[in-house]
């Protein structure tokens, strides 16, 4: 993962394990929960075949996976994968699951209210740390594509 993030304005700073979920994350270090962003790993069906995708979305909003993130990812079928294929695929802790690193071929879908932040705090891999970075460091990723996939 650190080869993906080297040279950018990226901060890396640790947190308590207990306080690695976004909900806790924010109110215990006072971190305004529309500048959090997790990375939800989905599963989806396209052409046959079984595909993972990562979206990273802000804490304060709801995806719409079934409607705007299945028509983004033009599948037919879409789902939160299980904890345990989100770990093993990602090979990220879950509760840390970051854009950053994952397995090539995945599509890293960035809703475009992350876009609007001026920072973001995200997941790093690991439980245990979180990163720090303007959501241009995302959009910069190989692949990375900004829609609105939210519901209101």
């Amino acid at each position: 993962m650190a080869a993906a993030i080297e040279g950018r304005d990226v901060v890396v700073f640790a947190v308590a394990d207990d306080a690695s979920d976004t909900a806790d994350c924010s109110a215990r270090y006072g971190i305004p929960l529309e500048d959090c962003a997790n990375t939800i790993v989905l599963r989806y069906k396209k052409d046959g075949e079984e595909h993972f995708a990562a979206v990273v979305t802000l804490g304060s909003h709801r995806l719409g996976v079934n409607g705007a993130v299945r028509q983004t990812l033009g599948a037919k079928k879409v789902s939160f994968a299980p904890r345990e294929a989100a770990v093993e695929h990602s090979a990220m802790e879950f509760g840390g699951i970051t854009a950053f690193g994952l397995p090539a071929g995945w599509r890293v879908l960035i809703e475009s209210a992350v876009m609007a932040r001026a920072q973001i705090v995200m997941g790093a891999g690991i439980r245990t740390a979180k990163l720090v970075l303007p959501p241009a460091v995302l959009a910069a990723l190989p692949g990375a594509e900004v829609a609105s996939m939210t519901v209101a």
